[in-house]
């Protein structure tokens, strides 16, 4: 898309120079403010905070549906979880690595862990603590602390906790706002269930709700079970999903990881079965954090600015008093009237009565994303009708007999023109993987690998394998896609009949 002429007099980068414009619209929309003397610690500005809480209201509303119960843990952890912690994933890796049971081995030696990725606490004023403690980075030590206190018997199952907090974690790459940030406003939902079967149908229950989420928000997601070598070693499995960014590189916004019994393992969790035997829980997370306000901005935003979700938008319709040069009362007190019946109705709406030109609120407006845009002047008072004008492009005349309504429908309008363009975005940039030949270690294409494609193949070989595929593309695996292939098709290294649909991409 090239820059439009209102774009370049506001200094407004193209979306084609997707570096140079994603910082620029964070700030210039009034999102965050980056200016605070921590590196990675931004400011949340009203508008963004206000859309950012949006995003936590809908994922509230799922996790109401669904029975889990919200819970605020502690800031702060002590550091001998953080060893235990360590201790377990250390286990757990090793195990992964040598293809045996954890229960086989022991550790020895210091355990592998995360005491460089946090944030340390030794003092209390002037006085060194006898126990240093951290700023969570994930609350899966600090919870699991507390389930065996709330976990009895198998009437207390399964246990469904959730909470959005802020986690904090030492990122030493160039940090972007919401995409890789030091502090991140996060959700994480916990569970504990009887069985692996119980466990692994609370996964499938995580997965739509992160579809319904998605479709709020108009993004289409790459949903797909990641590699043993990119799955966290405390889990048995996980599946991510990520967008698929402008510049074509995936952003996982979102993941789930289903534990089976090795938390609960580590930390004790049993419960009582209805034959008085001690079993250990099979635990879950799902989480989720900012980086979606960041694929909404990515993904949405055009030339002009921001394109906000009708669902999220702090602002979802902003009146415009069109006045002329004579008598503009009526023109205003109409405007009033028209926002205050919005408002009562529920909607969420603005009235710009500054004393500027239309054309300069229209800018100011359109950078913000403002799904609709109503124009009422001189003329359109005396038809009874407002212009109405879409965000996502178009616009039309509408009586003001039945505002709410016709505004309701403008709003869904927009919905589904945003979704139209996300995914015809989405589709455009998922290919199949070229042919190739194998040429000792090397891979020789049949046609060049583009750079900002996510490709697909079939594929059915070894870890090896798939390590030759990612040197030879420079791609990484994300992992089997959710959707298999119908049919059975020749894996591409081996030639072997599968169904196996697996995502490669360069992602963030």
């Amino acid at each position: 898309m090239s820059e439009t002429p209102a774009a370049a007099k506001r200094g407004i980068p193209p979306k084609s120079d997707f570096r140079e414009w994603y910082p620029f619209i964070v700030e210039a929309a009034e999102l965050v403010d980056k200016r605070y003397p921590i590196k990675g610690m931004d400011v949340w500005r009203p508008y963004g905070w206000k859309t950012m809480r949006l995003i936590d209201d809908v994922t509230h509303q799922e996790m109401e549906r669904t029975d889990h119960g919200e819970v605020n843990f502690p800031l702060l952890i002590p550091e001998d979880l953080l060893e235990k912690e360590n201790r377990l994933v250390s286990l757990l890796k090793t195990a992964r690595e040598k293809g045996v049971d954890p229960s086989e081995l022991r550790m020895e030696g210091e355990p592998e862990g995360f005491a460089n990725e946090v944030y340390w606490i030794r003092h209390a004023g002037e006085a060194e603590l006898d126990k240093a403690m951290f700023l969570r980075p994930t609350s899966e030590t600090a919870m699991y602390t507390m389930f065996p206190l709330w976990i009895r018997s198998h009437a207390d199952l399964p246990l469904k906790t959730y909470q959005i907090v802020n986690t904090f974690r030492y990122e030493t790459k160039q940090t972007r706002s919401f995409i890789r940030v030091r502090e991140i406003h996060f959700f994480e939902a916990h569970t504990a269930h009887i069985d692996e079967a119980d466990a692994t149908r609370q996964i499938e229950e995580d997965l739509e709700i992160v579809e319904n989420l998605m479709n709020e928000l108009k993004l289409p997601v790459l949903v797909t079970k990641r590699p043993v070598w990119d799955t966290f070693p405390g889990a048995w499995y996980t599946i991510a999903i990520d967008v698929v960014m402008p510049d074509g590189r995936t952003l996982q916004v979102a993941s789930v990881h289903h534990y089976r019994d090795q938390w609960a393992r580590a930390f004790d969790i049993t419960y009582e079965d209805a034959s008085g035997s001690q079993q250990y829980v099979h635990q879950t997370t799902y989480g989720m954090s900012e980086r979606l306000l960041g694929a909404i901005v990515a993904s949405h935003g055009d030339d002009r600015g921001l394109v906000m979700p009708p669902s999220v938008a702090p602002v979802q319709v902003v009146v415009i008093p069109i006045i002329s040069k004579g008598d503009s009362s009526d023109v205003i007190s109409e405007s009033e009237r028209i926002t205050s019946e919005l408002k009562a109705a529920g909607i969420r709406v603005r009235l710009d009565s500054r004393d500027i030109r239309p054309g300069q609120k229209y800018y100011d407006w359109e950078i913000k994303g403002v799904p609709l845009r109503m124009e009422i002047g001189p003329r359109d008072l005396a038809n009874n009708s407002v212009m109405c004008v879409r965000r996502t492009g178009g616009k039309q005349s509408h009586s003001m007999d039945n505002l709410v309504d016709t505004v309701r429908s403008e709003l869904d309008i927009v919905g589904e023109e945003m979704k139209q363009q996300s995914s015809d975005h989405f589709n455009s940039r998922i290919k199949t993987l070229p042919a190739f030949m194998v040429d000792g270690t090397d891979l020789i294409f049949d046609q060049a690998i583009e750079k900002g494609m996510v490709y697909e193949m079939a594929f059915d070989g070894n870890d090896a394998e798939a390590e030759m595929i990612e040197k030879g593309t420079d791609l990484s695996f994300l992992g089997d896609s959710t959707e298999a292939y119908k049919k059975k098709v020749p894996c591409a290294i081996t030639g072997k009949p599968t169904t196996r649909r697996v995502f490669l991409a360069k992602p963030y």
